[in-house]
């Protein structure tokens, strides 16, 4: 004789999610899919783009991170500059791993430098130049940020 259990079955009669909101979230994506492409093909400006100012300081680094989030960071003659540990380094670490992403995408050189521009309203980018990308560090935190502008304070900086 076999045992059966009773087991709870959901009514049939009711939807776990309503069809009126799958029918919004369907309108919602199609909505911003015709306001950016409207705004593509009509050539409008980009509105987000981090206000540029005058540059303060700039300086060439090579930047060598690993997974762990260790650091190591050298200037334009070779010598290191700064080396950080996985706790003071992950995100040099990261940008440094973003880069070697994006230099193998372009098929160039790992090992290349990078610009790191202080600019006179407080904000700082880092630039690849063999590749073109670059980031404005303020957009990823005061924190990050302040990792980078450390650099400037570690040796002297060209200006």
């Amino acid at each position: 004789m076999q045992r059966t259990e009773a087991r709870y079955v959901a009514p049939r009669d009711r939807e776990l999610v309503p069809r009126v909101m799958i029918r919004l979230m369907f309108g919602m994506v199609m909505l911003t899919l015709v306001l950016v492409s409207a705004h593509v093909w009509t050539g409008q400006p980009v509105g987000s783009v981090p206000p540029k100012g005058a540059v303060a300081a700039e300086r060439v680094l090579y930047l060598q991170g690993d997974l762990s989030g260790a650091a190591t960071v050298r200037d334009e003659t070779g010598v290191t500059v700064v080396t950080l540990n996985p706790e003071e380094g992950g995100f040099v670490s990261g940008v440094a791993r973003v880069l070697d992403r994006e230099r193998t995408k372009a098929r160039v050189a790992l090992d290349g430098p990078v610009v790191l521009t202080a600019y006179e309203n407080g904000r700082m980018a880092i630039t690849d130049p063999s590749t073109g990308w670059s980031a404005d560090l303020m957009g990823f935190g005061q924190d990050n940020a302040a990792a980078f502008a450390r650099l400037f304070a570690s040796a002297p900086v060209a200006r």
